[in-house]
């Protein structure tokens, strides 16, 4: 399957508006109050949102030139979002690996902060399903620059639109995102 395009694009909008927009009364990580919670996990971890997320994130990073080895970024929320880039690149010439940055090191096994395929001196993109307050996106480029990898931008799958693309260019990461919350609370596409 193939699925970049404006129609891959809109498809994704429509399965995030259909799967992931939640409203209600939500109380965000930032300890915030929002009547909406976008639960991307509802679409990057269903069959076809996998797909698209892979095909439309790896058009993204391309390009925009970043040519990374490695994407990954803070577990959960970015594990399919990495896992979709990495399938999508699986029989080209240049394949991108996926790791994953855990919020704490476990005090057993390997005790490493990044698993997967990690590699000291890679190319990386930052992923992210949500980018609200930039927060995790900047924790996950902080492991990885503290384990040797160098950080080439961040990708989201939605920029929640409430600073956190901002806190993370000012960070010094670009920052690129497959759509914003506007365009999931509109009523027309």
């Amino acid at each position: 399957m193939t699925a970049t395009g404006p129609d891959a694009r809109a498809r994704l909008l429509a399965l995030l508006k259909a799967r992931s927009v939640l409203r209600g009364d939500f109380v965000l990580a930032s300890g915030r109050r929002s009547p909406y919670y976008i639960d991307c996990r509802r679409t990057t971890m269903h069959a076809e949102g996998l797909a698209l997320v892979g095909e439309l994130g790896l058009a993204a990073i391309r390009a925009a030139g970043w040519d990374p080895q490695l994407v990954g970024g803070l577990t959960l929320g970015a594990d399919p979002v990495a896992y979709a880039i990495a399938r999508a690149t699986a029989f080209t010439a240049s394949p991108v690996h996926a790791f994953t940055v855990r919020k704490t090191v476990k005090d057993h096994g390997a005790r490493n902060r990044i698993e997967g395929c990690f590699a000291s001196g890679a190319n990386v993109v930052i992923v992210e399903d949500v980018v609200t307050s930039g927060s995790s996106a900047i924790e996950a480029a902080t492991a990885v620059l503290e384990a040797g990898g160098r950080v080439r931008g961040v990708l989201a799958v939605v920029d929640r639109e409430e600073g956190g693309r901002e806190a993370v260019e000012r960070a010094g990461y670009p920052v690129l995102a497959l759509c914003r919350l506007r365009e999931l609370l509109s009523e027309t596409d």
